[in-house]
């Protein structure tokens, strides 16, 4: 599959994908994610701890040395590790920094012990001070931390770029940033815009989102929607996603900060692409990487789950697929 993308380009498949049969709890969740190598999905894998250790926020050793062993008797291995950071102890009560980086050193230990290369948050969320701290750990660790940006943190977003240029002034390869193409949608997903009409959203709305997605103008149209209360209060999360989730930037867009980017979740929702809006994007960041001469890992991470009942395991498949024709 990636034998004619260009060197140091790794393609990769996100545990997230398959958090419905995690929840179904039919099977073990680490039974679950190392399918994913033995059954020949991806031979490398971004895990969520949160849903595959019950020791999680510090996973024990004795429960990350035996999904390692069992991943790697799968052929397959771990890429990124995607880490919690709970700012709070209660409700008002916020974590020191040196208590965020007491919560933050199991879950890079297990990152090391169970082979990974990187640990991931979002963006900004750690902070100039914890970063400081976190920078020798993740040296003496052999770890990249990647902070995500997705949806609609644009680079020049206000409350991203500060972050961003931090990250650019530490100059140091072990932080990077990992891009979420979300931040790259041409359109919205087929699938989505029929669940909002089967919820109740009004046809004037769908046939706005539907046509005008791109225009930024469209973000007042959603905030009337919701502050009129006319959104049926059932599709209410599924609803804020057009407000988080879905971005409007172009791949170009990206081109200034891609010496700080050492990663992608390839995000998708659905298959249909009769539009090329799930290939488009792929397409247009390929070319972008190739020019800049891009290396790490680009990951298909399937955020649909949360209103479709596909498997994922094929849907992973066939995205993988695309996205390689793509990209190449």
């Amino acid at each position: 599959m990636e034998a004619s993308l260009p060197a140091g380009w790794t393609l990769a498949a996100s545990s997230f994908n398959w958090t419905p049969d995690i929840i179904k709890a039919e099977r073990t969740p680490q039974d679950i994610v190392t399918d994913i190598a033995a059954s020949g999905v991806a031979d490398v894998v971004e895990v969520e701890p949160g849903s595959l250790w019950r020791s999680f926020p510090a996973p024990q050793d004795l429960e990350v040395d035996a999904f390692r062993e069992e991943l790697k008797a799968a052929g397959g291995r771990v890429s990124i590790l995607g880490c919690s950071l709970d700012d709070y102890t209660t409700t008002t009560e916020r974590r020191t920094t040196g208590q965020r980086l007491e919560f933050l050193v199991p879950q890079f230990d297990a990152a090391r012990r169970v082979g990974a290369t990187g640990v991931r948050l979002p963006i900004g969320q750690a902070g100039p001070e914890l970063l400081e701290l976190v920078q020798p750990l993740l040296h003496d660790l052999d770890l990249v931390l990647f902070e995500e940006i997705q949806g609609q943190q644009d680079p020049r977003n206000p409350r991203v770029q500060p972050a961003l240029d931090h990250i650019a002034a530490l100059d140091d390869p072990r932080i990077r940033v990992l891009v979420d193409i979300s931040m790259l949608m041409p359109a919205l997903p087929v699938s989505y815009l029929d669940e909002l009409a089967r919820g109740g959203v009004s046809p004037v709305l769908c046939n706005r989102l539907e046509s005008e997605w791109k225009d930024p103008a469209t973000n007042d149209a959603i905030m009337a929607a919701l502050r009129s209360g006319t959104v049926p209060p059932r599709i209410h999360t599924l609803f804020m996603n057009l407000l988080i989730r879905f971005g409007r930037s172009d791949a170009a867009d990206l081109k200034e900060i891609l010496p700080l980017v050492g990663g992608f979740h390839l995000k998708f929702w659905d298959l249909d692409d009769a539009d090329q809006r799930v290939s488009g994007p792929i397409e247009e960041l390929g070319h972008l990487l190739a020019q800049e001469g891009f290396t790490g890992t680009l990951t298909s991470e399937w955020g649909g789950h949360e209103w479709l009942r596909d498997d994922p395991s094929e849907m992973t498949r066939r995205h993988l697929a695309l996205a390689a024709k793509s990209l190449a």
